[in-house]
């Protein structure tokens, strides 16, 4: 009997071991190193996708690590009815912050209008037209002479009634404010600006 006691205290001690041991800090430690590894950050700041027709899609992707305003961005072209699947990887100096499709020339070919902003408060635009199975680059013009002199920055693009536009703020030579307003034209994928006078 004192045989069966003594094997009952030698085993349920052996259970005590074996359980604190299951519950040891290195066990908790591992599980919060292991949640620690799983965070990571978003790698792609900016992404759009843009619909053309039923099973024709446009993506836009930016990408890049460190300093935001340096990276690249990649342009997707999927036609799942044809089986047509393109990309184009451009470097990119600047954050993205819009992108859009349209027509400017009526030609047929879509147009992806790539906007960013090229340092603190200055925006830009980059074009590219898919024609011919492949995504084309269209230079798009600066600002002129004239707006650059009193040119503040914070300029803004618009759609409006099918056709691109730019607000510009300027501060004339008598530090007065106002704000000039562009068009933009396409004609066999050059550009061509205007000032709208005000209404």
């Amino acid at each position: 009997m004192k045989l069966l006691s003594a094997v009952k205290i030698v085993f349920l001690g052996m259970y005590v071991l074996v359980f604190a041991a299951c519950g040891s800090d290195d066990a908790v430690k591992t599980n919060k190193t292991a949640v620690v590894v799983a965070k990571s950050e978003n790698p792609f700041p900016f992404y759009r996708s843009i619909e053309i027709k039923p099973g024709y899609y446009f993506e836009i992707v930016s990408w890049g690590r460190g300093i935001d305003s340096v990276g690249g961005y990649l342009l997707l072209m999927s036609d799942s009815v044809k089986n047509n699947y393109r990309s184009l990887s451009i470097e990119r100096k600047g954050i993205i912050t819009d992108a859009w499709n349209m027509d400017l020339d009526n030609d047929g070919n879509p147009e992806l209008y790539i906007q960013y902003v090229v340092r603190k408060n200055v925006n830009d635009l980059n074009v590219y037209e898919f024609n011919s199975n492949s995504f084309e680059k269209i230079s798009f013009p600066g600002l002129n002479a004239d707006l650059k002199k009193g040119y503040d920055g914070n300029d803004k693009f618009f759609v409006r009634n099918g056709g691109l536009f730019r607000s510009v703020p300027v501060t004339l030579s008598n530090n007065d404010k106002i704000v000039k307003k562009i068009e933009y034209k396409l004609n066999d994928n050059r550009f061509s600006t205007k000032e709208v006078k005000p209404e």
